[in-house]
Formats: structure tokens, sequence, C-alpha cells
């Protein structure tokens, strides 16, 4: 699969304006890391990712646009691959990391995880050099209204460095709350999750999905897994204007967007901090999600 995602880049960069465009500003794009107690966080300055970032996503909004994932409203230069019976792989024109990529669903279908975490653990197993990703409907997914998924190039994924040879399910002292689960059976992983996913419905009244972003590969034989708990979309300095950051999942995963070149000069290492903190679920909660999961084994 990996050869054929190869050869998709190379016919679409020669035939997609737009993809060549997007690649060649992501090899401009500024990166610096700032250092948050004992990790890095790599801001990264990507200005095609403005649309992204100020995306509308309310219902309103996504009932008055064409659903840009849907094969009869791709662009004429896109094309994409067969993943398994349900998904296409897609090149990602706005990249945010080397090798983008949307594996979308071929039906248009809501963007709900709960049936389909089996089907991110194939993809994971399916692309061994990749980074897989979820974002919730209300967690950043531009595309709420189209079940996909995401994939990236792990050559820079810093969640991968820093929870290197981390034991338990909780990331201590990590500014922002993410749970983590490696293991090499594929359905004890679909298990485990779904005790996740309903304890925190339960926990935070949401339904029919809890706010959630998700991303895992696979190393060898064993899926590594992270799973963000949300508390809210977007942070209060979106809504203000001090920062125009939309934090999804690779944001958590420690690849920080910014589209505006000011933000990037001026963010500080307090304010991602700030930033990963009013996002993601207080500890309280994740606490007694800890807990209750560990009482279960």
């Amino acid at each position: 699969m990996i050869r054929e995602v190869e050869e998709l880049f190379e016919r679409q960069t020669r035939a997609w304006p737009l993809l060549a465009n997007g690649i060649e500003g992501l090899a401009r794009a500024k990166t610096r890391p700032v250092r948050i107690d004992w990790f890095d966080v790599w801001i990264r300055h990507i200005p095609h990712r403005i649309a992204s970032t100020n995306a509308r996503v309310d219902p309103e909004s996504i009932a008055k646009r064409a659903c840009f994932l849907c094969p009869a409203n791709l662009p004429s230069e896109e094309e994409g691959i067969s993943l398994g019976e349900d998904f296409t792989i897609y090149c990602n024109p706005f990249p945010i990391v080397d090798r983008h990529l949307t594996i979308a669903h071929r039906e248009h279908r809501a963007q709900r995880i709960e049936t389909q975490f089996g089907a991110m653990l194939d993809i994971a197993a399916a692309l061994p050099s990749y980074f897989v990703i979820y974002n919730g409907p209300e967690s950043g997914a531009s595309a709420p209204d189209h079940l996909h998924f995401q994939a990236g190039s792990r050559k820079l994924l810093p969640i991968e460095k820093d929870t290197s040879g981390l034991a338990g399910v909780l990331v201590r002292n990590y500014c922002r709350n993410v749970l983590l689960f490696h293991g090499h059976e594929r359905t004890d992983l679909i298990g485990r999750f779904q005790r996740v996913f309903d304890l925190l419905a339960e926990i935070t009244h949401k339904r029919p999905e809890p706010l959630i972003n998700i991303a895992c590969f696979r190393q060898a034989d064993e899926w590594v897994v992270y799973v963000f708990p949300r508390a809210k979309h977007r942070p209060r300095a979106f809504y203000t204007g001090e920062l125009t950051v939309s934090p999804a999942a690779i944001d958590l995963c420690g690849i920080f967007v910014v589209p505006l070149e000011r933000d990037f000069e001026r963010i500080s290492a307090d304010a991602v901090e700030a930033v990963y903190r009013e996002v993601t679920l207080p500890d309280d909660q994740v606490l007694e999600i800890v807990q209750r999961l560990e009482s279960k084994r």
C-alpha cells in the first residue's frame, strides 16, 4: 500500500496544481520549537491552513455547502486509491505534515468513530510509516458530515518521542490530557476504546459522540493509540482574536498550527500550554475515567 500511495502522490503532484502548491507551501513553512516542562511543541506557520482553522462547522453552515469529500464534488484533477471496501485515500491539498492524506468513506455518512475504531486500526496497519488521526465532529473536523480519517508521515510526530517507553494509561505532566494504549490484539484495543468512549459520554453527558480526538500508529506488531478527551472545540483566544488557532489531533500531538505569521512570531510556551489545558478535558474528569478503567482490569 505504501508504494501505491507514493505513486499517487507522484501522479497527483504533476496533474493537480492545488496539491503541488500545497506541498510547496509546506516546504516553505516556518517551524520552531517551544519548550514546556520536559517536552517540546513544534509551532508551524502554514498560511494555507487558514480556511480549515476558521472553518464554520455549525449545522446551518454545513447544510449550505456541498460536501467536499463526496466523489461527485471533488476537483476534476483529484484521484484516489481504494483502501479496503469502504475507504478511498486522497492526497490532502492543504498539508500540515509530509505525505498528508485524507482517507474518506465512500458513502456520505456522519463523522462518527464509535463503530469505526477498528477501521482506524486497520488503516494504521496498512500504512506502517504513517500516523492516522480522527477529529470528532465538534473537535476539529472540517467535514463533520462525512466520515473520514487523516494520515501523515511519522517523521515529525512529537508525541511518539515524548511517550516512548512510558507505561500507564495517563501521560503525566503533559499540559493536555491524553490516554495512551498499547496493544497487539485488535479486538482487545477495540474493547478498551469502547470502554473509554462510553465513560466519556457518561461523564460529559455528550451523545451521540463525546468530544474526542484520536491518533494512532502501528509499529512492528503493536498499535499505539492516543485518545484526547476534549472539553471544547476552540479556545477563548480564537473568539477574542488574540490567536487564530483551532487545535485538532495533529496540534495535540505536538505540531501546533498557526496560519497567521503574527501568531507564529509571538506565541509563547505559556500560551500553547493554556490552549491545551483549555480545550482538553479537566484533570478531575480524566482521573475519574482512568480510575474506572483501572478498576475493570
